[in-house]
């Protein structure tokens, strides 16, 4: 092997001893001459190299295994405590510190039909008597108090209880945008004075979440989950065919809600149709589950309500024509009020105050508008396959004779004509001009299912829900966003 050698001279100038460098084509021709020597052995004795390569190796994983074991405990190893005193601020230079913060307070409210501008702004926390009087004397700003009631009102205040701004959201002025839009009030002190100003917002789609549980009452369940009437009406709706409200409901039943709300700037607004519709919900009566998911054809664009297997939860008539009263006389013998004598009650009294909805049960076409006898203002509304139905003791009747009427419909107010003793509703069908108990015929009609392409489609809607079902009920009593 070819090499040469050089002299290093040393940090004192002198000569340090000789080192060998090897050239590198030295290197290769010695890589070459082992490699060579190494498989002529392979090929002489391969049971003897292998052998060697295993002991090697063996001997390797021993050696690993023996040393692995001397690391140390963690459990063994020395812990310190340190403690370090920490001295808080006096309170009096704590009290100086929060005086250099300009805290400002926010507060939220409605209008009221009784509402000043002192009063309103007293409940919103508000003790600036200059704002009071702006409020009054501004032409955009007095829109707060006229009008409507139920202006969704926040006002933001300094720590003294000076207005620095106040923002109100109300339904918007130009009526044909009342659906997509709303009106902003927006009132700003500017320079010590206040300044007014109307602006047009578009009312966003949110998707909202709600449970609840059934103490008392429906409604009383309805309101401790924040969940808005109309949503409560929905339900009552949806499920009259599977439950009767007025007499089936259980302390302890639940109910689980996805429902649809229209907001401004981030706020659910509680007005028009801000509520929106019930997209899907669940109510446990007497450990009885009850579905119902809104699917919407995509190509009619009717929609309908339905049971998770497909099962049309719209029959051809309502259980209730109206949409939540209480039941005081049923299909049965009773103690006639007026006559004080037994007899059949061939219908179904609903106690409710005068002037409250009545809706036709079915499609049909009116029959009888007018006043009969104990039945005082009368309609009777004609369905088909021989079915009839009967609403009596109406304070106003809002259809005529041979008008078309769908399911739904308002066709008159509650009131105590005729033989009456109280504001009430008195309800009867009639199939082929006998008798029957409405409860069960509403409960008998006939349904239809989904079918052929809409399928699959509706099965990854009804999938969709039950996830968003499962979330709302860990809700646990309020509404949440989606």
């Amino acid at each position: 092997m070819a090499c040469s050698c050089v002299a290093a001279s040393g940090p004192d100038g002198g000569r340090a001893s000789p080192s060998t460098v090897f050239t590198v084509p030295a290197i290769h021709d010695e890589l070459r001459t082992r490699l060579t020597a190494l498989h002529a052995a392979l090929r002489r004795h391969p049971r003897r190299v292998a052998l060697t390569l295993g002991l090697l190796l063996g001997g390797s994983a021993v050696t690993a295994f023996g040393i692995a074991p001397l690391a140390p405990d963690a459990a063994d190893l020395p812990r310190r405590l340190v403690t370090e005193e920490v001295t808080p601020a006096g309170v009096q230079q704590q009290i100086e510190a929060l005086a250099l913060h300009n805290l400002q307070l926010t507060r939220s409210d409605l209008t009221r039909a009784s509402d000043t501008a002192d009063s309103l702004l007293r409940r919103l926390g508000v003790v600036d008597a200059q704002a009071a009087i702006f409020i009054r004397g501004d032409r955009d700003a007095r829109r707060l108090l006229e009008g409507r009631t139920g202006k969704m009102v926040q006002a933001q205040t300094d720590s003294d209880g000076t207005l620095v701004r106040l923002v109100a959201r109300y339904p918007a002025l130009d009526s044909a945008r009342a659906l997509t839009h709303f009106t902003r009030l927006v009132i700003e002190r500017r320079d010590n004075r206040f300044v007014s100003r109307l602006e047009t917002g578009e009312l966003v789609g949110q998707v909202r979440l709600g449970s609840g549980t059934i103490r008392s009452s429906l409604f009383a369940a309805t309101d401790e989950a924040q969940l808005p009437d109309a949503i409560a009406t929905q339900m009552v709706d949806i499920f009259s065919t599977d439950i009767d409200f007025h007499r089936q409901l259980r302390k302890g039943d639940t109910f689980s809600l996805v429902f649809e709300a229209l907001t401004a700037d981030d706020q659910p607004i509680n007005w028009g149709e801000g509520t929106g519709r019930v997209l899907a919900a669940e109510f446990i009566n007497n450990g009885r589950s009850h579905q119902a998911v809104w699917f919407q054809d995509s190509g009619s664009g009717r929609g309908a309500y339905f049971s998770p297997d497909g099962q049309s939860k719209r029959r051809a008539f309502l259980a209730s024509p109206m949409e939540f009263s209480r039941v005081t006389s049923g299909f049965a013998m009773r103690l006639h009020p007026i006559l004080n004598t037994w007899r059949a009650h061939n219908g179904v009294d609903y106690g409710a105050p005068t002037g409250t909805p009545v809706r036709t049960v079915g499609d049909g076409f009116v029959d009888f508008a007018g006043r009969q006898n104990g039945y005082g203002n009368v309609v009777v509304v004609r369905h088909a396959q021989g079915k009839t139905t009967l609403y009596a003791h109406l304070s106003k009747m809002e259809v005529r004779k041979g008008q078309a009427v769908e399911q739904g419909q308002r066709i008159g107010l509650v009131g105590a004509t005729g033989w009456a003793t109280g504001p009430h509703l008195h309800f009867e069908f009639r199939v082929n001009g006998r008798l029957e108990d409405p409860m069960k015929v509403a409960r008998t009609a006939e349904t239809f299912t989904i079918e052929g392409a809409q399928r699959l489609a509706f099965q990854q809607t009804a999938a969709a829900a039950q996830v968003r079902l499962d979330l709302a009920e860990t809700v646990g009593g309020h509404t949440a966003t989606d």
